[in-house]
């Protein structure tokens, strides 16, 4: 009798732990909302000459670069860039070296953002988190985080 109290009682724990884990998330629709107006405050306060893409993604082309490169998953990227969270912390940095990739291999964020510039282009990008990582983030990127990145593009092919 002990043994089946023991099981219910934990049965209702780990009902009550979950249903706090879900009453605690967001919807993805009201954190883009939020991301948007954060990024929109943001640009305004700092007076960043930024654009809305049609994604949502927020960006400013310092440089746009020279070439007409036609993007696709496979477009072989070599990029110098930082990466802040917006408040200002730095997450990721080249330091000026470039770094090789596959376009369709990083977030969806630079998916977007790079294809605005051309070789030697630079850009800079806000990206709400859900073109980011999201809610679950990754190392030292909490989730929910709006990403600022600085990029240079070096080469595309």
């Amino acid at each position: 009798m002990n043994n089946i109290k023991s099981l219910l009682l934990l049965v209702f724990i780990a009902a009550g732990i979950t249903a706090c884990k879900k009453g605690k998330t967001v919807d993805v629709e009201t954190q883009f909302k939020a991301d948007t107006i954060a990024i929109r405050n943001y640009i305004t306060s700092n007076n960043i000459p930024a654009i809305k893409h049609s994604s949502g993604v927020f960006y400013q082309i310092i440089a746009p670069g020279t070439g007409d490169v036609k993007y696709t998953a496979n477009s072989q990227i070599s990029a110098a860039y930082q990466g802040k969270i917006m408040n200002g912390a730095i997450f990721d940095d080249s330091k000026g070296a470039p770094i090789d990739f596959s376009l369709g291999r990083v977030i969806q964020g630079w998916q977007i953002g790079i294809p605005l510039i051309q070789k030697g282009g630079k850009i800079r990008l806000l990206i709400p988190s859900y073109y980011g990582y999201g809610t679950s983030g990754t190392g030292p990127i909490p989730g929910n985080a709006i990403l600022d990145f600085d990029i240079t593009l070096i080469n595309v092919q």
